[in-house]
């Protein structure tokens, strides 16, 4: 069995794949799918998965905050 994790980011720095974040707006956590720093945006998907798949969207790089990962 695989097991998929999500790690924390830096206060500083750009998020990169894999990483968990939040959003300013809600604590839910999310995993970081894409980022694109020239246009400051990056994909999220909630975290954990969930069993039928989690909605990929796109949003601000301003809009969301390092978190620490997801402990099961």
């Amino acid at each position: 069995m695989t097991v998929i994790t999500c790690s924390s980011t830096s206060p500083t720095s750009t998020p990169n794949q894999g990483e968990c974040v939040h959003l300013d707006s809600d604590e839910q956590l999310y995993q970081v799918i894409g980022v694109d720093d020239r246009h400051d945006r990056c994909w999220l998907r909630r975290w954990p998965l969930a069993r039928q798949g989690s909605e990929v969207f796109e949003i601000s790089l301003q809009q969301i905050r390092p978190a620490r990962p997801h402990r099961s």
